[in-house]
């Protein structure tokens, strides 16, 4: 609620002594008052023996930002700004001129400096992240049944096991001269077969399982076939985990 019988003393003042600074506080006391036009006219009678006076001007900018005269603030703003670059109401007025107009990304950044001089200021830090979010949405959720794509679209399996050494059924070939490994159970052995010969990791679950033992001919050296042998129970098993996870999970 405006003090009216401060606004009468300082309209007092400013009456009998034009050039009185008291024009300022007084144009404030209009502004809060809701006497926008009234604040206006004493801020521009008074800045004209007071030019460099930096809150008359804010005041008068926020007078005409509540009139939605924008440019005529921005204009009184900036001069504030090339005066005390750190103003920060002066720096938070203008952000809101840019926010009323819709240029956010200018908005952003001017509440952004705001914040940072405020050193903390939560009504200031509220309006960085509503823009901010504006600004950059954060991205939609990704459909469950997107996000986890099927086995087969993400990897070659043939030629992963080409890589790490094995052979695939349509590559393998048998030297009847060198004795067979003896293969260790296989944990696929525990997860049930799909009957789905259309699907490349039940086609792979086959090949694994009818595929017989091995045998190694000429090998680089003796630790060659142990060590591909091992790499290839190692991804036995990993494949195998993949494929209980296919069972378990609904829609998989």
């Amino acid at each position: 609620m405006a003090d009216d019988s401060r606004i009468a003393e300082l309209r007092r003042r400013v009456q009998e002594d034009p050039a009185s600074i008291a024009f300022a506080p007084l144009a404030e006391e209009y502004r809060r008052a809701g006497a926008t036009d009234e604040a206006i006219s004493v801020c521009r009678a008074g800045l004209r023996y007071h030019p460099d006076y930096l809150s008359a001007r804010v005041t008068l900018a926020r007078a005409l930002i509540e009139l939605d005269r924008h440019d005529e603030a921005e204009v009184e703003l900036n001069t504030v700004l090339k005066t005390a670059h750190d103003n920060l109401p002066a720096t938070r007025a203008l952000a809101e001129v840019f926010q009323r107009r819709g240029q956010l990304a200018r908005a952003l950044a001017y509440y952004r400096k705001a914040l940072d001089l405020a050193k903390f200021d939560p009504d200031i830090a509220h309006e960085v992240e509503r823009i901010e979010t504006a600004v950059s949405p954060p991205p939609p959720p990704v459909p469950e049944s997107t996000a986890r794509a099927a086995v087969a679209d993400l990897f070659d399996f043939d030629a992963l096991l080409e890589q790490l050494g094995g052979r695939t059924q349509r590559s393998l070939q048998f030297d009847a001269r060198t004795p067979a490994v003896p293969a260790a159970p296989s944990p696929l052995d525990a997860v049930t077969l799909r009957a789905d010969d259309a699907d490349p990791f039940s086609v792979l679950e086959r090949q694994l399982r009818d595929t017989p033992p091995q045998p190694y001919s000429e090998p680089h050296s003796e630790e060659q076939p142990e060590a591909t042998q091992q790499v290839l129970a190692e991804l036995e098993a990993w494949l195998t985990a993949i494929s209980i996870d296919r069972r378990t999970r609904p829609n998989a």
